[in-house]
């Protein structure tokens, strides 16, 4: 039996990797938790682990993979969690742009660079293909990878040098962490909000002002569902 904070945390993390593809940072976990202290944080995801909740995957900043919910969770939730062993499904057809390249891995075209920072010119041709895992690719739409320059998004897990997955919609949700095209020419991934008639794209990093412009202006290409670093 989880404790209630475990069952908090848990839910917290769910719910972030869900809406941003990327897990919380263990700072964000100790201010959603209300904890004094990052200590408080690191036990409850030992816990968590021990007891075969989630698993912290190695040599991975902030690389957390949720196996399984409490029944009090998962109820009213999509949450599957993965098979390792038993029946077969019937294969799911793959995204658009994905080619296959393994039962597990799907290849997508990289289309450049994106800026986590000030925007730089959008990007329209493809550099290169990545395999990803299918996993992280979910129904028919249309996906592509970027390579993330600079560090406005750091606070939400996205380092420079690392490639973002971006499933490709038209629209977003307030939280979305998209690909915005800025006054036609300028592609920058930001943090979304709504306000009116008026679209603020938040950084993740103090360094970085906040930019609202008016909606017109902005247009969104894709919404983060993953990311991949490598070392």
């Amino acid at each position: 039996m989880l404790t209630k904070k475990q069952i908090q945390l848990l839910e917290f993390i769910q719910a972030r990797m869900a809406r941003d593809g990327v897990p919380p940072s263990f700072d964000e976990m100790k201010l959603a938790l209300d904890l004094r202290s990052k200590s408080g944080i690191h036990r409850l995801v030992t816990a968590l682990e021990e007891r075969g909740f989630i698993r912290r995957l190695p040599h991975r900043a902030r690389a957390l993979e949720i196996l399984r919910l409490p029944d009090t969770l998962a109820k009213g939730t999509n949450f599957q969690p993965k098979v390792i062993e038993g029946g077969q499904r019937p294969p799911a057809p793959l995204p658009r742009g994905a080619m296959e390249v393994s039962a597990s891995a799907v290849e997508l075209p990289v289309m450049g660079r994106i800026a986590a920072g000030v925007p730089i010119e959008a990007i329209s041709e493809v550099s290169h293909h990545i395999a990803v895992p299918s996993t992280m690719l979910g129904g028919k739409e249309h996906h592509y990878a970027l390579e993330v320059k600079g560090d406005s998004m750091i606070d939400a897990g996205i380092n420079d040098g690392d490639v973002v997955v971006i499933r490709e919609q038209i629209t977003a949700d307030n939280g979305d962490i998209i690909v915005a095209l800025v006054e036609g020419h300028e592609a920058t991934l930001k943090r979304y909000r709504r306000k009116g008639a008026m679209i603020a794209l938040e950084a993740a990093n103090p360094a970085y002002e906040t930019r609202v412009l008016p909606e017109e202006k902005v247009r969104v290409q894709g919404r983060l569902v993953g990311l991949i670093r490598s070392y």
